[in-house]
């Protein structure tokens, strides 16, 4: 595990432009074999974490190692599933938001806010039931559906293989760029300002959450806004919003508009999770301040304005093909899509924030689950028993057989002779 993970970590530092020697201060521990999958989850949960733990201990100025322990990584990744309210237990999905079996293949929708489920049933023509709405998609081609649910403002993936997405044009332009992108964006002089960081958070849905909430940990001030009338989901509210405060503002009204534009003049950080264009119209940018934007398949290429959640991109890209059974697509252990890109987040935060202190100049990261899914399937070692067989002919033909795991410097790369047929050998020792 250790040389695979550290691997993973050197990579996301790298591209986070830190300093390599801090690597050898994270220790990695705990129980293993969790978050099990086709897919190196646990591996992705582990360097994210790491490299956000990395940019803390070097924002803040503190030695010592950085402790990454698997039982606590690969809970905090499924935090909304042990989230209990009164003792109650949320509800993960709306009854909408599944798989369904379209004319020549599956389609995923995403149905858990209102506004996305009316758009769902308006592109269908569908009564609010599962049974009208497996009816609609069951008699259509999943593309068609895709573009049909899209098009009127609602969320619905057919879904592809690894190969296809490989040759889609949205996955070309996403396997052509890095996990993350980072800029300088002006010459603004270097400042600390005194007291925690101030970070604007204008992100929804479980990643962007993920990522101010370790801030707000971090000892940052947080303050989220959201839209009037469209809150975030109560239990997604209380298991990603701990640490900050929340408000609502209409930007479309003067007297809102003024008090977000004052709060974003006093702001070191603003994170938006909106699709790429949503915001451009408010006149975001201030100097010196360090922007991250997320979004879900990534701010260019043919799908660069889409909406989209973690659950979309597993299939899109083809991970629900890589984790189904063959007869059914499946799904990764953890929505570690967008835990993973909260955390890469996060870092990427910090290190612009250290950058900003050394060296002046406003910062932009971005991130989309999209490229963190191409991570995923494409950045990190996976078993491939592939690797460790073996092929050679003899007088049972041509066998491909697995190479012994005992090996040392200097000695056999393999036997020195394949079987034979049973028994067709005498009964004497092989001479010199």
């Amino acid at each position: 595990m250790d040389s695979t993970v550290r691997s993973g970590t050197e990579a996301l530092w790298s591209v986070l432009g830190g300093d390599p020697a801090l690597v050898g201060r994270v220790e990695f521990g705990g129980v293993s074999g969790l978050l099990p999958a086709r897919l190196p989850v646990m591996d992705l949960a582990r360097a994210a974490v790491a490299v956000c733990g990395l940019a803390a201990v070097e924002h803040a100025r503190v030695a010592g190692p950085v402790r990454v322990d698997d039982g606590a990584v690969a809970t905090a990744f499924v935090s909304e599933r042990h989230l209990r309210v009164d003792g109650r237990t949320p509800v993960a999905f709306a009854p909408l938001s599944r798989f369904w079996r379209a004319a020549d293949g599956w389609v995923r929708t995403h149905a858990n806010y209102p506004h996305h489920r009316a758009a769902l049933l308006a592109a269908l023509g569908a009564a609010d039931s599962v049974e009208a709405v497996a009816e609609a998609i069951g008699g259509r081609r999943a593309v068609d559906v895709e573009t049909a649910v899209y098009g009127s403002g609602g969320l619905a993936v057919a879904l592809r293989t690894p190969g296809e997405w490989a040759g889609h044009a949205q996955g070309r332009q996403v396997a052509a760029r890095p996990v993350l992108s980072r800029e300088r964006l002006d010459e603004a002089p270097p400042r600390r300002r005194p007291g925690p960081p101030r970070v604007l958070d204008l992100t929804r849905v479980i990643a962007g959450p993920v990522a101010t909430r370790t801030l707000a940990l971090l000892g940052a001030d947080v303050l989220r806004i959201d839209p009037p009338g469209r809150p975030e989901l109560p239990d997604q509210h209380a298991d990603t919003d701990v640490g900050k405060r929340t408000a609502a503002l209409d930007l479309d009204r003067r007297a809102d508009r003024r008090t977000f534009d004052e709060l974003l003049d006093a702001a070191d950080v603003l994170v938006t999770g909106y699709r790429p264009g949503a915001l451009e119209r408010y006149g975001l940018e201030r100097p010196g301040l360090v922007t991250a934007r997320l979004s879900a398949w990534g701010d260019y290429g043919p799908w660069g304005g889409r909406r989209g959640f973690d659950s979309l991109v597993q299939v899109a890209t083809g991970i629900a093909v890589t984790e189904g059974s063959g007869e059914e697509p499946g799904a990764l252990p953890a929505q570690a899509l967008d835990h993973g890109t909260g955390y890469l987040l996060a870092a990427a935060v910090l290190r612009s924030l250290t950058e900003r202190e050394r060296d002046g100049g406003g910062r932009l990261v971005r991130l989309s689950l999209a490229q963190t899914a191409h991570w995923l399937t494409h950045g990190l070692p996976r078993y491939d028993p592939e690797r460790y067989l073996t092929e050679s002919e003899g007088p049972l033909g041509r066998l491909r057989h697995a190479v012994s795991p005992v090996a040392y410097e200097g000695g056999p790369a393999g036997w020195s002779r394949p079987p034979g047929v049973a028994g067709a050998d005498a009964p004497a020792w092989a001479t010199a």
